[in-house]
Formats: structure tokens, C-alpha cells, sequence
């Protein structure tokens, strides 16, 4: 087995620099043509070692998990950094292999139904609530913020990201009927009421949000302009002057586009607006790392815009503006990665060091993407009618 990494690896580095402890104790290096990022691992047991070959998309981050495969004198985001930057690079055939299957039978993981689609998102938004509060802003923003500068904190971005999403759904009068899609813990939901004036119903498939969203409500007295249901999107069934989703469109299943968007269709009054929010990719069409699908988001997958916008087009929605945020999810998931670690201790406590370990893997993984990998976010703007929003795009700098 060891014989066999030894080749990989001598093709597989070729940006910077890696040095790899066996079980034995025998320590090999590998050094890239290019230079590059310097990190150095020790893969303990011989377990790990054979299932590095079989599968590495998986296998590398269960055996952090695990600790069978550790950092030495670097840290994980050194070693994920070397690794994700030569993944760019270089595949060698059991890579391709593991990346061809999974394409080609991603429709098949991303089957969304009612029922999957209730069971991923217990499997990630239902863990114990503290946890979020230990890393998250104070208004439980689970999704990328919005720097205006590089001194700005993370409560002032995440405060920036929704002003600015309010802006593009043209909330021009009150009382405007908004429906959130995946409305997580609230915050969006209960800004767009509390600062704009707006009535608003937020859906969601996690119970655990679900209550914490109508605790917010009733305890800032807004119970009577939102209300939060345990409501799966395609289960709708009134119109709305604005559609709003931050963070679920990841959740929907490329099987599942076309009916996400004939339902935005349905759902949206003749001269309505809707904001959608996702993480996509930038180089194309693709497939969700098998750790993330496993452990992280079951289900899940970061589109391509040339994946989503066909879809678009056959709802017969207008796109009436889309905007890419390239690094500003990569700073927000820093800071989330900086409390993390200031609040291990605590996390620890609710959980244990193997859900460390495995939430530290997700982070970093997380953040390297949209550094290195061609990660990034998108805003779609979608009305049913050509002239729903002002004609030029200054009403976005002066909301």
C-alpha cells in the first residue's frame, strides 16, 4: 500500500511541498515542480493508509476525524491547502475514477423528495442549537456575509448581506406578503418585518429552527407581522409580492431546479420580486465531495450558473440581475473558523472530540474552496414581468 501512495503522490504534488509519515515510521517527501504551500501529515494506522487509495474523498477526512491521520508541526489548513490547490491540478486515476462515478450518479444522491429533503436538513440544522451560537454572528446568519471593508465585524457584514438582499427585492411599501424559503433561525425573515415593514412567512424543515424562529418573533413582538411553518417549498399554496432564499437553494437537488423554479413562478404575484442566495461554482458543473455528503450536507450540491440559469429561462422568469460574491464567504467561514476554536472547550462539551475534529475539517475544507477551488455565491434576482424593478441599478446604492 505504501508502495502504491509513493506513486500517487509523486504525481499528484505538484505545487508546493508534502512529507508523509507512514505507519512504520518511515517519513517520504514530495516536492511540486511549482512552489507552493509546505505542510507535512502522518497517516498512523495501515487502515487508513489502504482506504487513502480506495476512496480519498472520503477517507482522508474520516481518518482526521478519527485521528488516524494527523498534522505534523503544520496545521490542517496548511495540509487541506497543499491538497486542494494540487486537486486543481493534478488527478490521478482512482481520483478520476471516484470523480467520474460520483458525476454520473449525483442526480441520484440529489433526489430531493419531500421526505429526503426533511431528513438532510434534520441531519445538519438540527444538531443542539448552542452549537450555532458559539460561532455564528448574534442573529444566526448561517450563510456568507457582506465586507464592505476589511476592518468591518462580522455582526455589521451579516447586517450589510441582508440590507443588501432587502434592497434587490424593491420592498418599496409596506406590508408587502414575503415569503423566506429556508428561513433558518429567523433573522431574515424578522429584519425584512422589524426595518421594512414587510408581512412575512418563513419555511423551514428543521423543527429545531422552526421553534427557535418563533421564539424570536414572539419574544421582539413581531408574532402578528411573521410566522414560521414546518412547510416543505413545494407545499405552498398563496402568492406573494417577494420571494426570499438565503442558504437553501444547495439543499433543492439538481433533479429538482425545474421545479423550484416553476414554483418561485407560481408562488409570485404578477409584478413581484424574489431574491435567490446560493453558493455555486465557478468552473462548471460538478459533484459534492463525498465526506461533505456523508457527514456535513446529505443531498447537497453548489451548482454552476450554467446549471441553474436553463432552468430559469424555462419557468419564464425574468433574471433581472445576478451578482457574484467571490471571497466574501471565505472571510465570513475565517471568522466562523476563529470562534470555533475560541470555544472548543464548550463545543466539546456538548458533543465530543471526534465532532470537532469533524466540524474543523468542514470549516476549513469550506473556507479553502472559495480561495482556491473556484467556490463562490450568487444573488439571482427574478421577477415574473420586465419592468417589476427599476429601470437602472441605483436603487441598490441608495436603500
Amino acid at each position: 500500500m505504501a508502495l502504491l501512495l509513493d506513486r500517487v503522490l509523486k504525481k499528484f504534488i505538484g505545487i508546493g511541498a508534502l512529507d508523509v509519515v507512514l505507519p512504520d515510521g518511515e517519513v517520504r517527501r514530495y516536492r511540486g515542480r511549482q512552489p507552493g504551500p509546505v505542510a507535512a501529515i502522518e497517516v498512523k494506522t495501515e487502515r487508513a493508509l489502504k482506504a487513502l487509495l480506495l476512496n480519498s474523498g472520503l477517507a482522508f477526512g474520516e481518518g482526521w476525524m478519527d485521528g488516524e491521520i494527523v498534522a505534523v508541526d503544520c496545521t490542517l489548513e496548511d495540509v487541506l491547502h497543499v491538497l486542494m490547490l494540487n486537486m486543481q491540478e493534478n488527478h490521478h486515476f482512482l481520483n478520476r475514477i471516484e470523480e467520474k462515478t460520483r458525476f454520473l450518479t449525483r442526480h441520484l444522491r440529489q433526489w430531493n423528495n419531500q421526505r429526503r429533503s426533511r431528513r438532510n436538513v434534520a441531519h445538519h440544522y438540527d444538531l443542539n442549537g448552542a452549537l450555532y451560537d458559539l460561532f455564528l454572528d448574534e442573529d444566526r446568519q448561517y450563510s456568507c456575509a457582506y465586507f464592505t471593508s476589511d476592518d468591518m465585524s462580522l455582526e455589521d457584514a451579516q447586517r450589510e448581506k441582508k440590507r443588501r438582499i432587502a434592497a434587490k427585492l424593491v420592498l418599496d411599501r409596506p406590508d408587502l406578503e414575503v415569503l423566506d424559503i429556508g428561513c433558518g433561525w429567523g433573522g431574515m425573515a424578522l429584519t425584512l418585518a422589524k426595518e421594512f415593514g414587510a408581512r412575512v412567512t418563513g419555511i423551514t424543515l428543521s423543527r429545531e429552527q422552526l421553534q427557535v424562529a418563533r421564539e424570536r418573533a414572539r419574544a421582539e413582538g413581531l408574532d402578528d407581522r411573521v410566522r414560521f411553518e414546518l412547510c416543505d417549498y413545494r407545499r405552498v399554496d398563496r402568492s406573494f409580492d417577494r420571494i426570499v432564499s438565503v442558504g437553501m437553494f444547495e439543499h433543492v437537488g439538481i433533479g429538482q431546479y425545474d421545479t423550484f423554479f416553476a414554483t418561485v413562478s407560481r408562488l409570485l404575484r404578477p409584478e413581484g420580486v424574489a431574491l435567490i442566495h446560493s453558493i455555486g461554482r465557478s468552473d462548471g458543473p460538478g459533484s459534492t465531495n463525498p465526506w461533505i455528503n456523508k457527514y456535513i450536507f446529505p443531498g447537497g450540491y453548489s451548482p454552476a450558473l450554467s446549471e441553474v440559469l436553463p432552468a430559469v429561462e424555462r419557468s419564464g422568469l425574468w433574471m433581472t440581475d445576478c451578482e457574484v460574491l467571490r471571497l466574501h464567504y471565505a472571510r465570513t467561514i475565517a471568522i466562523w473558523r476563529t470562534r470555533f476554536a475560541a470555544n472548543r472547550e464548550k463545543i466539546k462539551a456538548l458533543y465530543d472530540e471526534r465532532f470537532c475534529r469533524m466540524f474543523e475539517f468542514y470549516l476549513t475544507g469550506a473556507e479553502l474552496s472559495f480561495r482556491v477551488q473556484g467556490h463562490m455565491n450568487f444573488q439571482l434576482q427574478l421577477t415574473r414581468s420586465i419592468d417589476a424593478v427599476p429601470f437602472t441599478r441605483d436603487y441598490l446604492c441608495h436603500n
